[in-house]
């Protein structure tokens, strides 16, 4: 009885131990780090101006309108929803796949007056995995790029500009490829950002 009570104390020390240093200490640390060396990423990377929250560099926004850049279709809820983040786990053999590209292909070549001798980005076409990706593929933007500089009443050039000030390069410089941050892109384009 004697060794079965020690064995009980020293797994009960055990575990609030740990449940101190796991679920207090540990948290603590990492959230002191993270505000003192990267506060603006650590709490979301929102972008405010003026008191308002516009939204955040990392999560996709909706964008519908002809004088905006479109971000990547999401399968996210009712599509960019954070609570519902998910692809659709369709297949490459999905006829439900394949019918929802073919749509959003022919969409997108009206939408930009491309003709069907120009291809189509995948990531225009396609959902991320999360749904919430941000980012558009420069190829995709620049597609975009006549469309919003002729609703707007620009130059094509000084839209150009925009789109290559908001393309940001590889991870790490050798993976992926460069990405246009669509939501930072469509700010600058309103004049919100500065």
């Amino acid at each position: 009885m004697k060794n079965w009570l020690t064995e009980l104390r020293i797994s009960l020390v055990a575990v609030l131990s740990l449940a101190v240093i796991l679920c207090g200490l540990y948290p603590a640390a990492v959230w002191v780090l993270a505000q003192g060396l990267f506060p603006a990423k650590a709490n979301g990377s929102l972008i405010e101006r003026s008191g308002t929250t516009l939204g955040s560099s990392l999560i996709g926004q909706s964008f519908s309108g002809p004088e905006y850049f479109h971000p990547r279709p999401s399968a996210a809820g009712q599509g960019y929803d954070a609570a519902r983040s998910g692809g659709s786990n369709l297949g490459p053999t999905s006829k439900k796949l394949v019918d929802a590209v073919r749509r959003r292909a022919s969409d997108y070549r009206a939408e930009n007056s491309l003709g069907p001798e120009i291809m189509v980005p995948a990531d225009a076409v396609t959902a991320s995995a999360s749904g919430l990706d941000p980012h558009i593929s420069l190829k995709n933007a620049l597609l975009q790029m006549p469309r919003v500089a002729r609703t707007r009443g620009l130059r094509e050039m000084a839209v150009r500009k925009l789109v290559e000030a908001y393309t940001g390069g590889r991870d790490l410089g050798i993976l992926g490829e460069p990405g246009v941050n669509v939501l930072m892109l469509n700010l600058a384009l309103n004049g919100t950002l500065k």
